[in-house]
């Protein structure tokens, strides 16, 4: 729900009702939690916060906003399940600085420590089980619409790249919202979806957050910051992200050789294997998930990559070799059109080619280069990925 300043000023002089709440300050999270749940449980809402509950405005000291904001932030992303993205601003009204936090509607159920909460009247209130389980009835069938292809609040067509939207739609020039929105890129509203944010922007984070690759090199076998070499984070569109977080493995992959006659190369890491693995990691990701981000980690003696997210349906990490089940069908489709440079040399054309091969030739080719099987693990609600390194030839020479 996104309203002018305008329209602001005229509900604080109504008072709060379905649609707005007024806060003087933030005292307590667990409450500013069940406010946001009862917000997002309902049809959306805005809360304002440097007004009291009579409607006058007190304000905020500008120094003081940035903080709010923040705890804001962590409230939505460690205090409610599923996480909640919602969208700030500042203003100032009467020459007082206020801070605007839009909730938007959501296709989930939400749970605050205290539990479920629904917006009634200008209050919320706990769900009782029979009405929260016809929300959660309801809300399933809106699930019918995969995330990927949900609409992103303050995002219009502008937000999307014409250099990237380019590659996904022919004659980009004549009646460009129409092929947007037929390749869900843009919903029917005009707001980008999440696949067009991912694909067609290189600022991806300022409008889903954590949607980015962190990769750390460390020369040790643990995480410490005495032995971090590298750090970096990708942030421009999927497709950059991968290709940007594989050369940051090729650069530091170690290749040791033998001095004798006929020269014998091995590098720690299969690279084809490596490729595979981020394009999984960032195409399976739960994307609602907006507290953690996709991370690398190459250490002396093994690559570790986490993905956000619970594993989709029945599927188990003893049985991912064996299925072929995707979380972000649109994301797929989308890079399974888009050519890989020749520099990446990965024996494919493409950056995904949907045969449901990936899991098997990170596993296999894996296993033949360091003769330790890769190992996928759940961790609480992420999917690690453990890739060993191959032994050094000098080592095993000696």
């Amino acid at each position: 729900m996104l309203i002018s300043k305008n329209e602001i000023i005229t509900k604080i002089s109504q008072g709060e009702d379905s649609t707005i709440e007024f806060k003087e300050k933030i005292t307590n999270k667990d409450s500013m939690a069940d406010e946001i749940t009862a917000f997002a449980n309902g049809k959306g809402g805005i809360i304002l916060i440097g007004i009291n509950d009579n409607g006058d405005v007190i304000g905020i000291p500008l120094k003081k906003i940035k903080k709010i904001e923040k705890t804001i932030i962590e409230i939505c992303n460690d205090s409610i399940k599923p996480a909640i993205n919602i969208f700030t601003e500042k203003l100032t009204i009467n020459d007082k600085n206020i801070l605007k936090i839009n909730v938007p509607y959501s296709l989930f159920v939400h749970k605050s420590s205290r539990g479920y909460f629904i917006r009634q009247g200008s209050s919320k209130r706990e769900m009782m089980p029979d009405q929260l389980s016809r929300l959660m009835q309801s809300r399933s069938q809106a699930r019918i619409i995969r995330f990927d292809e949900q609409a992103v609040p303050n995002t219009d067509i502008k937000t999307l790249q014409k250099d990237l939207y380019s590659r996904f739609i022919s004659n980009p020039d004549m009646d460009k919202k129409a092929k947007l929105h037929k390749r869900n890129l843009l919903s029917k509203d005009g707001n980008a979806t999440v696949a067009g944010v991912l694909m067609c922007t290189n600022k991806s984070c300022e409008y889903l957050y954590n949607s980015f690759i962190q990769a750390v090199y460390y020369t040790s076998n643990v995480k410490d910051a005495n032995y971090q070499i590298d750090a970096k984070d990708f942030k421009s569109s999927l497709d950059n992200q991968i290709i940007d977080a594989y050369k940051f493995v090729e650069k530091y992959n170690k290749i040791s050789a033998t001095k004798n006659i006929g020269r014998l190369e091995k590098p720690q890491y299969n690279m084809r294997a490596v490729f595979e693995a981020i394009v999984n990691a960032v195409v399976h990701r739960d994307y609602s998930k907006h507290g953690s981000k996709i991370r690398l980690f190459l250490f002396d003696d093994r690559l570790e990559i986490i993905s956000p997210g619970l594993l989709p349906n029945t599927i188990t990490v003893d049985t991912l070799a064996d299925n072929q089940v995707t979380r972000n069908e649109l994301l797929t489709r989308l890079l399974s059109e888009i050519q890989l440079d020749e520099n990446v040399k990965v024996g494919r054309v493409y950056f995904l080619e949907r045969r449901g091969e990936g899991v098997g030739i990170i596993l296999r080719e894996s296993l033949q280069l360091s003769d330790k099987k890769p190992i996928y693990e759940m961790i609480g609600e992420e999917l690690k990925l453990t890739i060993f390194a191959a032994e050094s030839l000098q080592n095993k020479n000696n």
